[in-house]
């Protein structure tokens, strides 16, 4: 959190969100006030500052804040604290869930509901998109109804939602769990389940979606390797590719009597760029696995996200899907992703053919759309796909 000093009085703020149109933001208010910003080492604007100078050009706090969201191409969750108490805003179309808990003690914000569930406070109220509340010990009040549009992160539930949290009333380990189930469901259907000797998660978000599919597809569930996670951080945060491929690696540790001489189906949360799961493929390989089946638990990933900071991109083209779909057409194949994203058409076809050889595995699937919003089961007019169809 930043702590903040201006006409409208000393606040602590601190923001969650991605803003894609910072520098034209910047560029505006230098040209309006005439002021400075405390650069960061890269020379880059703290995103959080900058939502606070876009606010304290508004002549009260939920003003401020409303103008921010509309200003901001991205997303922006606020929250900022005064002496009166805190007033937190969920972002403009509801990306991110707001979850206010309350215990005989007062209220509390949080993103994740298991947070507060530990400290003895029970669900309370989960914010609408864009909504302003100000939150006390004493009250929850509404400073700024919630829009009708909301398109919560489908993302959330199939890889970076913690398990124990609940979205709009879904909690993320069972959704993982129906999914898997759908999965094998939908290959048995279609007669490409592959013989195997174990169905296994890539830890950890993996895990559930591998247990749903082993549940359904009656073949047992194993942990042919650990992911030993005390000393390492989650690997898509550090900034660096090759530190996130060591730490990958690193967490990595086998269970060799569950490797050697066995077919093994894995399921992953997501193929992104694809990088640490070729390691994972190869570390099995090198541990005796006789044949790796690779799942992934969502649809290919099509365009970099531009809403939230959850993955470190710089252009889709460093995702694993994008790269292959060049190769193989060229400018012509990126007219032609909803085909791509479609393992059921020729061109969709090639792409898992493509991938499987790239990566090593022995067969490759990608669970579909329609799956993962069955799996969801909300509406799927009030979910973020753009990740996986480009659809805002």
């Amino acid at each position: 959190p930043l702590l903040v000093r201006s006409h409208l009085g000393l606040f602590a703020i601190t923001t969650v969100g991605i803003i894609k149109n910072a520098e034209a933001l910047i560029e505006r208010y230098f040209e309006e006030t005439k002021t400075q910003f405390m650069a960061m080492s890269s020379g880059k604007v703290n995103s959080t500052e900058l939502v606070a100078a876009l606010i304290n050009t508004k002549p009260t706090l939920v003003e401020g804040i409303r103008y921010a969201q509309d200003m901001i191409q991205g997303s922006a969750t606020i929250m900022v604290l005064t002496d009166r108490g805190i007033t937190v805003a969920r972002d403009k179309f509801g990306r991110l869930p707001v979850l206010i808990g309350r215990s005989s003690d007062g209220h509390c914000v949080s993103f994740e509901s298991f947070v507060y569930h530990k400290l003895g406070y029970d669900d309370f109220y989960e914010l609408g998109p864009q909504e302003i509340v100000e939150v006390t010990a004493e009250r929850v009040r509404t400073l700024s109804p919630a829009a009708q549009k909301m398109r919560l992160c489908a993302f959330l539930w199939t890889y970076y939602g913690y398990p124990n949290s609940n979205y709009q009333g879904v909690n993320v380990e069972v959704m993982r769990y129906r999914n898997g189930r759908i999965m094998a469901r939908n290959e048995k259907a279609a007669g490409v389940m592959p013989e195997v000797d174990f169905v296994a998660g890539v830890p950890d978000s993996g895990l559930p979606h591998g247990i749903g599919y082993a549940n359904e597809s009656g073949v047992d569930f194993a942990r042919p390797f650990i992911k030993y996670t005390p000393t390492w951080s989650r690997s898509f945060m550090p900034t660096n590719q090759k530190v996130r491929n060591q730490v990958a690696k690193m967490k990595q540790i086998p269970v060799p009597e569950l490797i050697k001489d066995k077919r093994l189906l894995l399921i992953d949360d997501s193929i992104v760029r694809g990088t640490q799961l070729r390691e994972t493929v190869d570390f099995l390989y090198a541990s005796g696995a006789k044949e790796v089946h690779m799942r992934s638990a969502c649809p290919p990933i099509m365009y970099s996200c531009k809403y939230l900071n959850f993955s470190r991109g710089n252009s889709d083209m460093e995702l694993i899907a994008r790269r292959v779909i060049q190769e193989l057409e060229g400018d012509e194949g990126q007219k032609h992703l909803d085909e791509y994203a479609d393992a059921t058409t020729e061109r969709g076809k090639r792409l898992l053919k493509c991938i499987c050889d790239k990566l090593g595995f022995d067969s490759l699937g990608f669970q579909s759309l329609d799956g993962v919003l069955e799996a969801i089961g909300l509406n799927p007019e009030c979910l973020c796909t753009y990740c996986w169809n480009g659809r805002e």
